[in-house]
């Protein structure tokens, strides 16, 4: 099979001839139709974050294909069966967090496309309780993006407490946040998009975004708080100032939800203005099994639109490079 394999931190990823691989007792095999790129791809490829991968490793957490075989210890699982394979490969099941409904807390999980191999190869094997089963009429290129940028906005739209009637900016419009936007709405808020190009904020007006704001011509601080501020702020870009520019929109008894992952891992917070302010700040990590079924019952209910590019396996670092520039309009996937 052909997959792509991180050899190297500082290396170009190679595509290489791989043996197919069996599935062991509680493992599924996956035939991959489509697997998105997320930026936490390109972390990993690059080593960017403290804890590494093992190299060599095949990166891809939004991987959706028709399960091929079946582990002896497998149920609830059919040959057949179109599924995607998430972030959370696995997880205890024990743990306080495991069975309080919160997962993707485990601190024994393993992640794909991380510790375990991904799905950008041909194939990949995973933890059949920890795939989830995609709806008939969603296709695979629409599903992959849904199964990390889809139930990563999603949750951080519920984590929010987001209400009816209540106005939410979403900073950074592309893969992750064109999303985000199509899930607050759906809650029942006004939506302010906030991005640095004209062609992510003409995407957000197509999909409904009450107010767009261009911050590389403007202060998109003085422009919220101009429109009477927000309730939530929602960041998906990943630079310290935008978490600072997203706080200072916040009205009082506001909630800023960090979502993107800054390289050097610090923002500055200014505390007299959100204890006075009564401000929260939460942090949102990916959604579990159950929402992204949820995830994909809206999507298969019309009430979402994924916005995607695809492209050969073969391409992968010239798609990486893409990504880092910000030319790509929303989500890049790979059709293998």
């Amino acid at each position: 099979m052909r997959a792509a394999v991180v050899t190297g931190f500082d290396k170009p990823v190679e595509i290489q001839e791989l043996p197919v691989p069996e599935p062991e007792p509680y493992q599924v095999l996956v035939r991959i139709e489509a697997s998105g790129l997320c930026h936490t791809d390109i972390h990993a490829a690059h080593g960017d974050w403290p804890v590494k991968p093992s190299v060599p490793f095949t990166p891809g957490h939004e991987g959706v294909g028709i399960i091929e075989k079946i582990g002896s210890a497998v149920t609830g699982r059919k040959v057949g069966q179109r599924v995607a394979i998430p972030w959370l490969g696995s997880a205890c099941g024990t743990c306080e967090y495991c069975v309080s409904g919160r997962e993707t807390l485990c601190e024994s999980q393993q992640n794909t496309g991380y510790a375990l191999d991904g799905g950008h190869a041909e194939y990949a094997v995973a933890h059949a309780g920890y795939v989830v089963p995609v709806p008939q009429g969603v296709s695979p290129v629409e599903a992959a993006p849904l199964t990390c940028a889809g139930v990563t906005t999603y949750k951080a739209v519920k984590v929010s407490g987001l209400r009816p009637a209540e106005r939410a900016a979403i900073f950074g419009i592309g893969g992750l946040g064109h999303l985000a936007q199509q899930y607050a709405q759906i809650f029942g808020a006004q939506t302010i998009a906030v991005d640095v190009t004209e062609e992510k904020l003409r995407l957000a007006r197509d999909l409904g975004a009450t107010h767009t704001i261009n911050a590389a011509v403007g202060d998109p601080v003085e422009e919220i708080k101009a429109l009477g501020g927000v309730d939530v702020a929602i960041v998906l870009a990943a630079s310290p100032r935008v978490l600072e520019q997203a706080h200072a929109s916040l009205r009082r008894g506001g909630r800023l939800v960090l979502v993107s992952l800054p390289k050097d891992n610090a923002m500055s917070l200014p505390v007299f203005q959100t204890v006075l302010g009564g401000i929260t700040v939460i942090g949102s990590i990916v959604g579990t099994r159950a929402d992204l079924a949820e995830v994909f019952r809206l999507h298969a209910q019309g009430r979402t639109k994924v916005v995607y590019e695809t492209r050969k396996i073969e391409d992968i670092n010239q798609s990486f490079d893409d990504v880092l520039a910000g030319t790509v309009p929303a989500r890049l996937v790979f059709e293998l």
